[in-house]
């Protein structure tokens, strides 16, 4: 392990400064905003001193504490993730409030604490050096609608801490028509008996809605940084990757999803390609090309990593690369599930364990309904705007999901070599037979799969989707007929779905399991109501296929929380609130981790 890539490593795994200062960030601007909506907590011994000022000038103290508790709490999470730009706000801002607080001659202990933790946040500067994450005007509007959220807290709980100075009675309505216009600098309905008090809440409300007002077209109008995404040249080199190594792992063709960035070794002979989510930088698979070059891929990774303090992640990658990923990195590998792999020339429907896959594929036949396989490449423009338009309709969820096991695009003619398994109804079937290779398919389409290549003899699914009103067995069906008709297209192995936790399913249904592994299998099973585990697993097995594990790659055991969230992210499980920007370009995801 080089000394940059050991350096990279002992600054994720001890991040305890950092941490200490962002929490300290945290408490001093709860603090501050505590004092700025309750009067009874702004309450000490010396506070008739603060009469000595003139009341508007501690009216607007009160006021900028407040906003500067609400900067504080804003900018604590990018504090502990290391970053500058954080830093350097922060180490404003901490002696901008102290000043404040003397100017109001309340609680001098908080004013001291913002002092001694300026003093840390200089003397520890070198502990913050990441940069800024990718960023997109999407943002501005997230700003808008939580910042302005909590306005409407922070000022609801303002107006109520001051309902004693209120002149009249005061009622939910009131309240909230004097928020909403105070932030919008608008005299409210309320009057006060008190003038300090009516210029301080006035004075609050204005302030939050400025605040909020600026941050949002501050976001708004800033460089915009491009989101994710392989430039031609970086595609053009990675495909000339895979069509040197691209059998080595199932899963390298989902590099060449286009909203994923990519890092490349010095000799330019391997590459790891990856998308950074939450604050992860998250990569999927093995490393694409020379295997020797490998270990220069993951240092830059590590040090790009580094550079922006993001959290390093592989999920998905098989055991070679897992432990390059171990070895060269000095992180740890858990067993994330396993990949079901069917080797063409030993499948056959014939014999008892086949009993059940050979009955649903008969009488899906006998129903009348037919295949054809083809490549992506020898489709007509009309099969593929209808294959397109049938696998959207029958689309589950308004999110694509998918970023490991996913390709996201169909009918690019960069991906002629793709393989695309279509059923057609009984009603209309007037088309080729499967593997015919020729002729274009009518009827109404019914179901659907499509595979990438793994490397020039292998396949490996990305799509399996079929229409609710079908009959049963369809996918079956397909899954059979692609199997049989893989021969033709020099095809000696396929991959399917990707079962998670697949051996804990098995050992916990085994005769003679433990407790903990029937527990264990139980939890699985009951996650199964929400998340295609058991279903999965139990749907690879009928093809007898071998299983190849695959790992989830991780700095420590605290950092599997945020991993996780990045990777329900990704993979389009959890989808952050956004405005659409209309229809995808293509409607496609990978059963398994997909779901």
């Amino acid at each position: 392990m080089s000394v940059r890539t050991h350096s990279v490593r002992a600054r994720i795994a001890r991040p305890w400064v950092p941490a200490a200062a962002g929490r300290a960030a945290l408490l001093i601007g709860a603090l501050d905003i505590v004092n700025g909506v309750a009067p009874r907590f702004r309450t000490s011994r010396i506070s008739e001193i603060a009469g000595i000022l003139p009341g508007s000038v501690t009216t607007l103290a009160e006021t900028a504490s407040l906003l500067v508790g609400i900067l504080l709490i804003m900018l604590a999470h990018a504090l502990r993730r290391r970053k500058a730009r954080a830093w350097r706000a922060v180490v404003v801002l901490l002696p901008l409030g102290a000043v404040l607080e003397a100017l109001r001659w309340r609680h001098p202990l908080a004013a001291s604490v913002s002092l001694l933790l300026f003093g840390v946040l200089l003397l520890s500067r070198a502990e913050f050096y990441a940069l800024p994450d990718p960023r997109s005007r999407w943002r501005a509007l997230g700003n808008l609608v939580v910042l302005g959220a909590f306005d409407l807290v922070i000022g609801w709980v303002l107006v109520a801490a001051h309902a004693r100075d209120v002149a009249g009675r005061l009622g939910p309505g009131e309240r909230l028509r004097q928020v909403v216009l105070g932030l919008a600098g608008v005299e409210g309905p309320v009057g006060y008996a008190s003038a300090h008090a009516g210029a301080l809440v006035s004075s609050s409300l204005a302030g939050l809605g400025a605040l909020t007002a600026v941050t949002t077209i501050h976001l708004a109008l800033r460089p915009e940084r491009p989101a994710a995404a392989l430039t031609p040249g970086d595609e053009r080199r990675l495909r000339a990757m895979l069509d040197q190594w691209g059998g080595q792992d199932s899963l390298g063709y989902f590099a060449l999803r286009r909203d994923k960035s990519v890092i490349f070794s010095p000799s330019g002979k391997a590459a790891v390609t990856y998308r950074v989510v939450a604050g992860v930088m998250l990569a999927s698979g093995d490393p694409l090309g020379d295997a020797e070059a490998w270990p220069g891929a993951i240092r830059r990774f590590l040090e790009e990593a580094g550079r922006h303090a993001w959290i390093p992640a592989v999920i998905g990658c098989g055991e070679s690369g897992g432990e390059a990923w171990t070895r060269e990195g000095g992180l740890d590998a858990l067993e994330l599930g396993d990949e079901a792999v069917v080797e063409v020339a030993g499948f056959t429907l014939e014999g008892r364990a086949m009993r059940n896959v050979r009955q649903m594929v008969r009488r899906v036949e006998r129903l009348g309904y037919t295949c054809h396989v083809r490549r992506v490449g020898d489709l007509t423009e009309a099969e593929r705007d209808r294959i397109h338009a049938a696998a959207v309709s029958w689309r589950g969820t308004t999110a694509e999901r998918g970023f490991s096991m996913a390709l996201g695009r169909f009918g690019d003619p960069a991906d002629a070599g793709c393989v695309v398994v279509t059923a057609h109804g009984p009603e209309q079937a007037s088309f080729p037979a499967a593997g015919s290779g020729s002729g274009e398919a009518t009827g109404e389409i019914r179901a659907v799969l499509h595979f990438v290549p793994w490397g020039h003899d292998g396949l490996s699914l990305d799509l399996m989707r079929r229409d609710r009103r079908a009959d049963p067995g369809l996918n079956e069906f397909l899954i059979v007929k692609a199997l049989e008709a893989a021969p033709e297209l020099g095809v000696t192995r396929v991959s399917l779905n990707f079962a998670v936790f697949r051996a804990a399913l098995d050992r916990g249904e085994r005769l003679g399991a433990g407790p903990v592994s029937r527990a264990w299998r139980g939890v699985l099973v009951f996650l199964s109501r929400w998340f295609q585990i058991d279903s999965l697993y139990r749907f690879n097995a009928k093809f007898r296929p071998a299983w190849e594990p695959r790992f989830l790659v991780f700095p420590a055991s605290r950092d599997l929380p945020r991993i996780g969230v990045a990777a329900l992210m990704a993979e389009a499980f959890l989808t952050p609130p956004r405005l659409r920007r209309g229809v995808s370009p293509c409607s496609w995801r990978r059963p398994g981790i997909h779901g």
